[in-house]
């Protein structure tokens, strides 16, 4: 089997080449910037302009398109690039679309938009799996939990988060490459759902920092979802690897 993936050089696209290794899959690798220390076949592309597609594409079976921009260019990249690279690939046999859990019912516009490339991929023509999953641990931690600011964690801490280790999602998703078109897979989602005030108390606990939480109130319809949970499903805890595990593994 001969396996694409984009977005190599990113979080899960990272993960992705690291759970490939020494499979017996012919694997092939694209991004704007070739990434370090990995030995399969880089192709150079580009989701804005298109370059490099059509070459990226050829003679693949399976794209697991890991390729995703939230904060730069976003709609280019997320539904006009990913409209474009859908309409080069009617040779392949599955596209493997990870998204996030619970983006029809946040209003934040990176997920609306991960939402609009989702019915793109329904629409077309092509055999497809939709993998969604929750937050991952890292992303919680690096994005919410990692500048103290005077001694204290200042933090929306009523939100919840169900974070999900990357490495085991990425080897869900590369279970699904032999499974074949499954349309939209129930949701992978971590084994906790937790505040974000619970998490930092955590990460205080585990690291042994001298830091404080003080957890500040929002208003919109925005933090009301995070709250409301939104973004968990407390019937898919598939993950196994907790927040918990997470840190202190970081810490060896």
């Amino acid at each position: 089997m001969r396996i694409l993936v984009t977005g190599s050089t990113g979080q899960l696209g990272s993960a992705l080449l690291k759970q490939l290794k020494g499979l017996d899959y012919k694997v092939k690798i694209t991004s704007r910037r070739k990434p370090e220390g990995v030995d399969f076949k880089w192709v150079y592309s580009d989701l804005l302009s298109g370059d490099g597609l059509e070459e990226a594409v050829k003679d693949v079976d399976v794209i697991i398109h890991a390729a995703t921009s939230p904060v730069n260019k976003s709609k280019d990249i997320e539904v006009i690039g990913f409209e474009r690279f859908l309409s080069k690939l009617h040779h392949i046999k599955l596209f493997i679309y990870p998204s996030i859990v619970g983006i029809e019912e946040i209003p934040f516009k990176y997920y609306r938009l991960k939402y609009k490339a989702e019915e793109l991929l329904k629409d077309s023509s092509l055999p497809y799996t939709i993998a969604r999953a929750t937050q991952f641990h890292s992303f919680v931690d690096n994005l919410l939990l990692s500048k103290p600011l005077f001694g204290r964690y200042i933090i929306p801490g009523r939100i919840k988060f169900q974070s999900v280790d990357v490495n085991e999602f990425a080897r869900h998703l590369i279970d699904l490459v032999n499974k074949g078109p499954q349309g939209k897979l129930d949701d992978f989602c971590g084994p906790d759902i937790m505040t974000l005030r619970e998490m930092a108390e955590l990460k205080i606990k585990i690291t042994n920092e001298t830091n404080n939480v003080l957890s500040i109130p929002f208003s919109g319809k925005l933090y009301n979802s995070l709250i409301e949970g939104k973004n968990t499903n407390p019937m898919q805890k598939k993950g196994i690897i907790s927040y918990e595990e997470y840190l202190r593994n970081k810490l060896n």
